[in-house]
């Protein structure tokens, strides 16, 4: 089997380190997988968080574009929810233009931030529209005019580029699954967000199933995972240290994945909630290349993908940098 390998980078400020050392440090993550053959790179979306440099995708994805030749670069993700579908088009057919079949635009449909960062990125919306209804128009955008049925007939959003940037739905739930099914789009669950098996097989099998093909395509799914390689066992798993992962849900019934019990109750805080949260260990795959080679071979057989995107979140640079140069290693001369 063949398979796809990428990297999302989340730009983190790890401690000691300030922001602008974590952005140049993302770019050269971005030069560095270019150098090594993989396919994709993606950017995170993050707001209102010192943790966190990534908080504009688009500015950050044109300026890895200048920087690399070749590599697939995108968004993982814009967080449409926030956001006029037009505007984006606006900003990602410019990035087609500039820099053709190499623009990926994944959509995510978690807010990126706290309730307080999400008031601000929607100040003065009235009457958000679904993320269903978002996706519809976006797509429309970034191939052509607006049609007779839109509230603004022939609106463009210039220029529109020869070889349009690529839509992604990424996700968590059996719910993003069918909407990326409805829409026909590809699909990325983040496993590294939710690491529940049995939500993963369930939203990839509910999306193959589901999958619209009226738009002309077929099912691509990609499984996104946090991933560590190193020379030695002993290595990796002192890498992976005791990292956790916090759900919360509020009284309203809405899930949040946050990273520590105490982003948790600052969400709950500013939504002005009762919650409840569960931590637990973060599914990392982790060890040497032969033997994260193995587990990755599993994975893709148990849900059926070929195509990976990888996040690796270890502090130290060269570490990190090591573990990428690995986990491609293991895969030489079985990537497409």
């Amino acid at each position: 089997m063949s398979f796809t390998l990428g990297i999302l980078d989340q730009s983190i400020v790890f401690p000691g380190q300030s922001a602008a050392e974590a952005l140049k440090n993302t770019v050269e993550v971005a030069k560095l997988a270019e150098s090594l053959g993989y396919d994709r790179f993606w950017v995170a979306e993050h707001h209102d968080s010192a943790g966190v440099a990534g908080s504009s995708p688009e500015v950050l994805v044109s300026y890895l574009l200048a920087q690399t030749q070749k590599i697939r670069i995108g968004s993982g993700g814009v967080m449409l929810q926030h956001y006029s579908p037009y505007k984006v088009a606006e900003n990602f057919n410019v990035l087609a233009t500039l820099a053709p079949g190499r623009v990926e635009i994944g959509v995510g449909r978690a807010p990126g931030g706290l309730p307080r960062s999400t008031k601000a990125l929607q100040k003065g919306i009235a009457e958000p529209e679904t993320l269903d209804d978002k996706l519809v128009e976006l797509k429309n955008f970034l191939n052509a005019p607006a049609g007779e049925t839109h509230a603004q007939p022939g609106l463009t959003a210039h220029p529109l580029p020869g070889q349009p940037a690529r839509i992604y739905m990424l996700g968590t739930s059996v719910s993003s699954a069918e909407l990326a099914a409805k829409q026909g789009l590809p699909y990325a669950f983040a496993l590294f967000i939710n690491s529940d098996p049995e939500t993963a097989r369930a939203a990839l099998d509910t999306y193959r199933t589901q999958f619209n093909t009226e738009h002309g395509g077929e099912p691509e799914a990609i499984l996104a995972l946090s991933v560590i390689a190193a020379d030695t066992e002993e290595e990796a798993n002192a890498l992976a240290g005791q990292h956790k992962t916090v759900r919360a849900t509020l009284a309203s019934g809405k899930t949040v994945n946050v990273q520590t019990l105490e982003q948790a109750a600052e969400f709950a805080r500013q939504a002005g909630e009762a919650y409840t949260a569960v931590e637990r260990e973060a599914d990392i795959t982790r060890g040497t290349k032969e033997t994260v080679r193995k587990r990755l071979l599993e994975l893709s057989e148990e849900y059926g993908v070929n195509s990976f995107v990888f996040t690796t979140i270890i502090p130290d640079f060269e570490q990190r940098t090591r573990s990428f140069q690995l986990l491609k290693e293991a895969f030489t001369g079985e990537l497409v």
